[in-house]
This record gives C-alpha cells, sequence and structure tokens, in this order.
C-alpha cells in the first residue's frame, strides 16, 4: 500500500496547496473591494463581482465572509496593488498584477522568477502598450445584433462584439463594466456570465519553440506560486493538445 499510498497523499497535499493558494488570492481581492468601498454587495458592485467569481471557482463561504468581515473592522493589512512588466522567455510579454501588504518581498520574489528563467523585468509602461485593456463579458447567445441593441439602449460604450460557437463575447471599456454587467442581466433575466472581468489582452499573440514554450510554462508556474501574486496576463498561444 506504500506506493499507492504516497501518491494518494501527493494528490492531496497538492490539492490542498491549490486551494489555499486560491483562498489567499480571493482572500485579499475581497478585502480590499470592501475596503475600498462598503462592506456590504448590495451597495458595492466591485465587491459583488468578486463574490461572483468566487463562488465560480468553489471559494468556501466562510472564506468568503472573513474576508469581508475583516475588512469591516478597524486596521488590519494594508494591501496595496502592484504591476510588473517582464519580458519572458521567446519574446513573450508578461504584466504582473500583485495584492502584497510588502512591496519590497513582492518585487523581490517577481524579479527571482524572472532571473530563474533567463527572463528580465521590464520599465512600467513598456509591455502595456503591447495589450489591451478591457471590460471583458462572455455568455452563450446566438442573437449579437439584439445584445448590441441592449447596451446601446443602456448607454455602454462597446469596444466589439463577436460571436463564435454559441458564445457572445462583448468587449468594452474597463470603466462601463459594471454598467455593461447591469445591462445585460436586465435585458435578458436569467443570462449567466462565463466570462466577467476586466482583462489585459494581448494586441497580437506569439508562438513559441518548444524549447521556450517549457521554461515560459516554469515562469508561470513560479509566478502563480508566489502568494502576492494574483494575475499573470501574457501574449503567448497555449497550445490546447
Amino acid at each position: 500500500m506504500g506506493r499507492i499510498f504516497e501518491k494518494r497523499k501527493e494528490t492531496i497535499f497538492k490539492t490542498a496547496a491549490q486551494k489555499s493558494k486560491l483562498y489567499s488570492k480571493y482572500g485579499r481581492q475581497l478585502y480590499m473591494a470592501a475596503k475600498n468601498g462598503v462592506p456590504d454587495p448590495d451597495s458595492n458592485s466591485a465587491l459583488r463581482s468578486v463574490i461572483e467569481r468566487a463562488k465560480r471557482d468553489n471559494v468556501a463561504t466562510h472564506v468568503i465572509e472573513k474576508a469581508i468581515q475583516k475588512a469591516a473592522g478597524t486596521g488590519g493589512e494594508d494591501f496595496q496593488a502592484a504591476r510588473y512588466e517582464g519580458f519572458g522567455p521567446g519574446g513573450s510579454l508578461l504584466i504582473v498584477d500583485c495584492l502584497t501588504d510588502n512591496p519590497t518581498r513582492t518585487i523581490s520574489d517577481v524579479r527571482g522568477c524572472f532571473y530563474k528563467t533567463g527572463s528580465k523585468l521590464a520599465a512600467n509602461g513598456s509591455v502595456v502598450m503591447s495589450f489591451d485593456h478591457l471590460a471583458v463579458l462572455s455568455f452563450q447567445g446566438d442573437d449579437e445584433e439584439k445584445v448590441l441593441e441592449a447596451l446601446f439602449a443602456a448607454d455602454v460604450a462597446v469596444e466589439e462584439i463577436e460571436r463564435q460557437d454559441g458564445i457572445i463575447t462583448v468587449f468594452a471599456p474597463p470603466a462601463e463594466f459594471f454598467k455593461a454587467k447591469t445591462a445585460l442581466l436586465e435585458a435578458f433575466p436569467g443570462l449567466e456570465l462565463d466570462i466577467q472581468e476586466i482583462r489585459f489582452l494581448p494586441k497580437a499573440s506569439h508562438v513559441l519553440s518548444q524549447e521556450d514554450m517549457t521554461l515560459f510554462e516554469k515562469l508561470l508556474d513560479m509566478l502563480n506560486d508566489c502568494d502576492d501574486v494574483q494575475e499573470v496576463h501574457h501574449n503567448i498561444a497555449i497550445p490546447t493538445a
């Protein structure tokens, strides 16, 4: 039973570590959203959006409630947003978004990930110019004209809308996120949003060689293992198989 037990134990520990990382990530986002507004999702659309994403990712209810309760109290952590840009293996471009209570620790951790994979951090603004910063809302549907009419009726500034394989995706300026989401939910009762977030989308995708892809994936894994890292945006076309 020894070998089987070791494999099961490894799987359990790996799953626990992934869950811990997920809980930590959402705990910080919930705390920040509640702290920067009010700790009431009915009155705080940003907090409500994070709660919805956390529930979709199966974050435990007690984790959500604890983060909000902590923000409602006095004191606590003093998190702040930090963004780093860099050049990865094979000419890849990366944007690393963090929430940190210790910027010195965070930049050291992120720099270490880049250094260990032969990559380097870049000056602020040198990478983001190759991306579009957009609100993205995606859901099942087949009538983009009807969706567009609903958004225009709500005075939403739409950058683009596309339909592919029965999925409609709306792209809008980040500031229009909540207005666009509200307009869609009111126009189409019962609509379920598969994606509802603000993203950096590359203006052009880049394909890596197998060797560079291996190193790039190592860099992504290292960054995602950093507690302070929330999101990593990049311009690489990841193989589906």
